[in-house]
């Protein structure tokens, strides 16, 4: 059964999207099965594994959103990669307006979850690599997944975005999906010439690991 991660931070330029096709591409060579899920409008992580000119209209995740029906069969929009074992599901620019149009579906939350939950037995992980928001394509990824693994860029006010990050996931896991939980929290742009950046691990994990555990 495959682990469900969403990578996601709502502050942009984070490395949320390096973080997704690095793990995603190592987890592969490692003999893994890989199923990376692109739901950032920008399309930057199907573009990062090289597809982006190569994306069939009408096989996107945008279609399987926004499908008139929830359920719809993950397989017809899932691509290889270059990367043996490392398989996609693009996103293109059509996603942009799936923020608006998932308002009027039924079960709008839970479309990602009905989509790649199909696929578990068939991957051993699947990453989703979230868009720098906290709406509905980052919530359906927050339904969707095991855990959340949080990029954080090293700086003070990172923290503050991050307390808004553990407080969705709160909410979500209280209403929506009980299990979800943190992952983790990888510092990224790290620069050990910084005082900030040589103390900000501890502070950093233990603040999000406590606020998302506090009830």
């Amino acid at each position: 059964m495959a682990r469900i991660v969403a990578v996601a931070n709502q502050k942009g330029g984070v490395g949320k999207t390096t973080t997704t096709i690095n793990l995603g591409a190592s987890l592969a060579r490692a003999n893994q099965r890989i199923l990376l899920v692109d739901v950032d409008p920008q399309g930057n992580l199907t573009s990062g594994v090289g597809l982006r000119d190569k994306v069939v209209a009408g096989t996107t995740i945008y279609e399987a959103l926004t499908s008139p029906e929830p359920g719809v069969d993950a397989r017809p929009f899932i691509v290889p990669t270059g990367i043996e074992r490392l398989s996609l599901i693009p996103a293109d620019r059509n996603l942009t307006g799936a923020e608006i149009e998932l308002v009027s579906l039924s079960r709008r939350e839970e479309r990602l979850r009905s989509l790649v939950r199909s696929m578990r037995e068939e991957f051993d992980y699947i990453l989703i690599d979230c868009p720098p928001s906290l709406g509905l394509l980052t919530l359906n990824a927050f339904v969707a997944a095991d855990t959340v693994l949080i990029p954080l860029h090293c700086e003070y006010f990172a923290l503050e975005g991050l307390a808004e990050l553990v407080g969705t996931m709160r909410r979500v896991r209280a209403a929506l999906n009980p299990d979800l939980d943190i992952e983790g929290v990888l510092l990224t742009m790290f620069d050990d010439r910084t005082n900030l950046d040589s103390r900000s691990q501890p502070t950093f994990e233990s603040s999000s690991r406590s606020a998302f555990s506090a009830r």
